[in-house]
């Protein structure tokens, strides 16, 4: 049985790698839950909350994650609701690392 997603490292990937092939993809959108794939190009999840600072709150959190995988989404804040979106720009689609991410971000 392979690593968790969550318990593995984002990599620093390569300009010119071609992005993750349809399969790999799917079958690492299986590992992962509420998320889903946009256009074959990112993932994308939305969170509610009861009230903005609680959302602030998970921001933040979010946010130290990212900075220590050296990964950053794009996320979006508003009152009770966070979406984040992830992708590989030097892939300018989805990586290993994305799904990575995502699967530390679902712990919060």
């Amino acid at each position: 049985m392979s690593e968790p997603l969550a318990s593995r490292r984002c990599a620093q990937i390569p300009e010119g790698t071609p992005p993750l092939a349809p399969e790999r993809r799917d079958a690492l959108l299986s590992e992962i839950d509420g998320w889903e794939i946009v256009d074959g190009h990112h993932l994308r999840r939305e969170w509610s909350f009861p009230d903005f600072l609680s959302a602030l709150d998970w921001v933040n959190r979010a946010g130290e994650i990212a900075e220590a995988e050296r990964h950053h989404p794009e996320i979006f804040l508003t009152w009770g609701r966070v979406s984040v979106e992830i992708w590989t720009h030097t892939v300018n689609g989805l990586s290993e690392s994305d799904f990575i991410l995502a699967a530390k971000l679902e712990r919060l």
